[in-house]
């Protein structure tokens, strides 16, 4: 019923970028930012938040920005182009 079809070798090869917490810790100071507006009165005051949310933004950024990069030049410089092959299939309608 089943015919053995051999599958071929992928035309384009998917490169994933490594994980990383910079983003984590970009939202992370976004929010922190953004709340010292707010937080006006606890603990510290409210603009002590929001600088301390900057400069953790400042570090996110560059950090997403230097693996942004890493993982661009990682990339291979040239690929070989294959055209992709559908195989060709019979549609039967099925027998009662």
């Amino acid at each position: 019923m089943s015919e053995h079809r051999e599958i071929p070798e992928p035309g384009e090869l998917v490169y994933p970028s490594r994980p990383s917490w910079a983003p984590a810790v970009f939202a992370f100071a976004v929010a922190l930012a953004v709340c010292g507006i707010f937080a006006e009165g606890f603990m510290f005051r409210g603009w002590i938040y929001s600088i301390a949310g900057l400069i953790v933004l400042c570090f996110a950024l560059r950090g997403m920005i230097r693996g942004a990069r890493r993982d661009y030049f990682r990339l291979p410089r040239r690929q070989r182009v294959r055209g992709a092959v559908l195989p060709v299939e019979k549609i039967t309608p099925p027998q009662s």
